[in-house]
């Protein structure tokens, strides 16, 4: 990977691009932000239902000066519209606040909501029926899960036509689901890396602070460095036009496999993503 344009292929043939704009919590001033971001070559933009910002995302596209085509729009599900039509309907209304015609990466975003933990199996089959038939449309042009473990994408395919093509869970120093990671590598699904820095967490930790040092690089840039070597695709959020720009500056270096090593073998430096059989929301 040698710039923000370059990408991954799914399996589809879908390209992704190889660093995305995360949006959680940003609020209305997430219009500048993408606007921001796009100008500084950003092409993935990560939204979801339950951020409140996709209204803001699609006003920062269209008024980026970017034709449509080339940003890969990503959505999410919100946890209390699974079932086929309720996914549906939630489809609908994710594509009206983003003012698209189509949406590029499609996901569910937990696979056990709180609400259906009774049925989830049920619950996500017929959520995934819908996402095969709006892909098949050609109203997605892919289609992945959010959060899940290997046993969720196999109940999942027990019942199902498509594998995910796309999971995007939490991954950062110290928070490497090798589980979740070797199997979705086995099966040929991208991983998409949600909090990069553990939510902040990652600049207090003394070794990352270190390996900053070394390459003249912050540690921003040196979690993002460290995803990209992995073959992971990280979603980096800022609210700031630096951080954002400088959050991209990550393909003039090379982590040195020794330092790789000591990165991956942190563990819980950066805290852990919450268990997705037990969510409470």
């Amino acid at each position: 990977m040698n710039s923000l344009q370059d990408c991954f292929e799914l399996y589809n043939g879908v390209k992704i691009p190889c660093i995305g704009l995360g949006t959680y919590k940003s609020g209305a001033d997430t219009v500048e932000t993408v606007r921001t971001a796009i100008g500084a070559g950003y092409r993935l933009i990560d939204t979801a239902a339950a951020y409140y910002t996709e209204e803001y995302v699609g006003e920062g596209i269209r008024t980026a000066g970017v034709p449509r085509e080339e940003i890969v729009v990503t959505t999410k599900l919100r946890n209390s519209d699974h079932g086929y039509d309720a996914t549906m309907q939630a489809f609908e209304r994710s594509v009206k606040k983003l003012g698209l015609d189509y949406i590029d990466l499609y996901l569910m975003h937990w696979p056990i909501p709180i609400q259906y933990r009774m049925i989830w199996e049920d619950a996500m089959v017929g959520t995934w029926k819908a996402f095969e038939e709006l892909y098949k449309d050609g109203r997605i042009k892919a289609i992945g899960v959010s959060n899940f473990k290997p046993h969720h994408i196999e109940t999942l395919m027990e019942r199902s036509e498509i594998l995910p093509m796309v999971n995007q869970i939490r991954i950062c120093p110290g928070d490497t689901p090798m589980e979740t990671i070797n199997y979705c590598n086995e099966k040929g699904i991208l991983l998409e890396g949600y909090s990069p820095f553990g939510q902040g967490a990652a600049f207090k930790v003394p070794e990352l602070k270190a390996v900053a040092d070394k390459y003249g690089k912050t540690v921003a840039q040196i979690c993002i460095r460290w995803s990209l070597q992995r073959g992971f695709v990280p979603l980096p959020k800022s609210g700031s036009a630096e951080r954002v720009s400088a959050n991209a500056n990550v393909f003039d270096f090379v982590i040195s496999d020794e330092d790789m090593a000591l990165i991956s073998g942190l563990t819980g430096c950066c805290g852990f993503a919450p268990d997705s059989d037990n969510i409470n929301f």
